[in-house]
């Protein structure tokens, strides 16, 4: 089973293991990109129909590197926008978030659990784009059971370095970013391909 330290280490390697490399670049334009179209659409109160775009972008640009092995391309942000199956793709984003949302209410810690369950809805999207947003919830679901404690371990590890990364301005935060998030793709992978730890 693949730990969570291999998952690490592979991503570092698809980063060519330098934060200052040119294979870095890209995706860390990339997630400034992911980060900024949120942040804007969010002020003119548009993100939250959009989220599951965004998530589905933030998907194809990631998994083009973790299943290839190719530098990531900037123009599978836009991928989201022509994917078959739009509608469903923004109920998806609105139903996720509006679920994590209506479970926190009833106290926290349901909240977080509830977002590592549907984790992977995104991912889903791009591999199975005909599922009915509430399919790709529940395939989300089914997919993570047993594996949110690991996932949860996964985002913990990065931490220390997001601490670090905020030391330097909160500048030193937005390399970490692709790093965690292509970790997160190759966790997905790992779930897809049953390597996944159980725990």
């Amino acid at each position: 089973m693949i730990s969570n330290s291999q998952i690490r280490a592979s991503a570092r390697r698809l980063l060519g293991g330098n934060i200052l490399g040119s294979k870095w670049l890209i995706p860390l334009v990339g997630c400034i990109l992911y980060e900024a179209a949120r942040s804007v659409t969010s002020s003119f109160g548009i993100g939250f129909i959009l989220l599951g775009f965004f998530e589905l972008s933030l998907a194809y640009f990631l998994l083009r590197p973790v299943r290839t092995g190719e530098e990531a391309q900037l123009g599978d942000l836009l991928k989201s926008f022509t994917a078959p199956n739009p509608a469903s793709t923004i109920l998806t984003g609105i139903m996720k978030n509006l679920f994590i949302f209506l479970w926190a209410l009833l106290f926290v810690i349901p909240g977080i659990v509830k977002s590592y369950s549907y984790a992977l809805t995104g991912y889903i999207r791009v591999d199975r784009p005909e599922l009915s947003f509430s399919e790709t919830i529940t395939e989300s679901r089914r997919m993570m059971d047993g594996h949110k404690m690991q996932l949860f371990c996964l985002d913990l590890s990065f931490m220390g370095w997001y601490l670090l990364g905020s030391l330097l301005c909160g500048v030193g935060v937005l390399f970490v970013a692709p790093y965690h998030y292509l970790a997160r793709a190759l966790f997905y992978e790992a779930i897809l391909r049953g390597e996944g730890n159980t725990l």
